[in-house]
């Protein structure tokens, strides 16, 4: 790896560390950095994937005192987030790269819409479904199949998951936002973990730049953690989307 490309690939986690602590999005900076190295799609999925890893696994142990009266949620879940982020993550594999290429601009322009439109997305479902009970009998098939679902995609690729986790979650009756919060992390977590495993033995990962990301979102992460109240969410939310527009606009023209 040349020194350049290992500065880039250090600026981009420290920004998207930043930015995940503040307001989320910080993938539409990281996938599209390794990207612009020279790493493949698949290598730059599985190598921003595992760096994510140990923050994820950190945040679940943050949100452990949230999820102590919802255990067989958890486990189910975690489960189904297993599952599909195993499928997910094969189907990366299985693809030829030369597609999987072509699908990188199409990808950032889907992850870019859902956040920006992500609190709309949230209101609107909000407002046209009526929420589950989730302690109805057919609370867990339903809601299993659904999150099955968005694992999939999760262990596919990733960049918005965290917003239609949030918008499943809210639509399955949960209204506690700590526990909102909790299982979206406990299920990125199982995406996450599956991705890795499927990933690793696959050779796909680039170990050195993963660990340049993740030495830099964890500063990254805890500065913007610590400087969080003096910023200007709504400045950030847009730096993000016009970061994630732009990049969408370079890949389409380069792809």
């Amino acid at each position: 790896m040349a020194f350049t490309q290992g500065c880039l690939v250090f600026l981009a986690s420290l920004f998207s560390g930043a930015l995940n602590s503040v307001a989320g999005g910080g993938g539409l900076i990281m996938f599209p950095a390794l990207l612009l190295t020279g790493m493949s799609p698949v290598s730059a999925n599985a190598t921003s994937t595992i760096a994510a890893l140990p923050g994820l696994m950190a945040s679940v142990k943050a949100y452990q005192p949230d999820l102590r009266n919802m255990r067989q949620l958890c486990v189910v879940f975690s489960s189904v987030s297993l599952a599909g982020g195993t499928i997910g993550a094969r189907l990366v594999l299985w693809i030829p790269g030369e597609l999987l290429k072509q699908l990188v601009p199409y990808l950032l322009l889907f992850a870019t819409l859902l956040f920006t439109f992500s609190d709309l997305i949230l209101s609107w479902s909000s407002a046209v479904f009526p929420q589950a009970e989730w302690h109805h009998k057919s609370f867990l098939p339903l809601s299993s199949l659904v999150l099955f679902l968005v694992a999939i995609y999760g262990g596919f690729y990733g960049l918005g998951i965290s917003f239609l986790l949030l918008a499943v979650l809210r639509l399955l009756g949960l209204d506690q936002i700590h526990q909102i919060n909790g299982l979206k992390v406990l299920l990125m977590s199982g995406n996450t973990i599956a991705a890795t495993v499927t990933f690793i033995p696959a050779g796909v990962i680039d170990w050195h730049q993963a660990f340049f990301i993740m030495l830099g979102s964890t500063i990254g992460g805890y500065a913007g953690a610590s400087y969080a109240r003096s910023l200007n969410p709504q400045f950030i939310q847009s730096l993000i989307i016009s970061t994630g527009f732009g990049m969408t606009i370079y890949f389409f023209m380069h792809t």
